[in-house]
């Protein structure tokens, strides 16, 4: 797997570059100090998945991850942050980031991190999704509720099954396991609900289910 580096401390980079280096599956193609070189190195790099700081001069990382999921064949975006009070991650997840990490993850955690999202699958455990999502959605929740709604009335019930699985913050194994489904018949229900939700990944598939107050 490729993997790009955006982050304004030189020091966080070279050390996020020695922990993930280390894994012989994954591999370091590039490095940026701010959004606006992130977007340029993704497109002269092709990563698979770009780690992404919140807070950077220039273009902050919300910025840099809302100009690359706009470009076709988008990479996958891990935030990575301090989380308490960035008001920026919410943001971001909103704009097609598949996750966040905290910047003193373990670096074993770390690894295992990417891999769940280049596989696909959102980084979030199901507490946090709970806190992330009940903070997202606090404000502008009557506008939101009736949208969200109607996005999902095209569900099957299976889907609408899976639907809340996500929501909770289940992964495609344990969402088969507590639906008495394969996880490939899980992975293609998800791929159904991307499609009709209209969303970019898993997270967004799970504000939808508690914007339309199934949670």
């Amino acid at each position: 797997m490729r993997l790009l580096l955006v982050d304004d401390d030189a020091l966080v980079r070279a050390g996020l570059r020695m922990i993930l280096g280390s894994a012989a599956d994954l591999h370091v193609v590039g490095e940026a100090g701010d959004g606006a070189d992130a977007v340029d190195a993704v497109l002269r790099h092709r990563p698979d998945v770009v780690l992404m700081d919140v807070r950077m001069p220039r273009m902050d990382g919300l910025a840099a991850t809302a100009a690359l999921m706009a470009r076709p064949a988008a990479p996958r975006v891990l935030v990575l942050t301090t989380f308490d009070l960035d008001e920026l991650v919410f943001g971001a997840l909103q704009a097609g980031a598949s996750g966040f990490l905290l910047k003193d993850t373990p670096p074993r955690d770390l690894v295992q991190a990417v891999r769940v999202v280049a596989a696909g699958e959102a980084m979030l455990s199901p507490a946090v999704t709970r806190r992330l999502i009940s903070r997202f959605t606090a404000s502008e929740a009557d506008p939101r509720r009736q949208e969200a709604l109607e996005r999902i009335a095209a569900l099957t019930d299976r889907e609408h099954e899976v639907l809340l699985a996500v929501g909770r913050g289940l992964s495609n194994a344990e969402a088969g396991r507590a639906l008495h489904m394969s996880e490939a018949t899980v992975k293609t229900h998800v791929s159904h609900l991307l499609t009709k939700l209209q969303a970019t990944n898993r997270v967004q598939v799970a504000i939808c289910a508690h914007d339309a107050g199934l949670l």
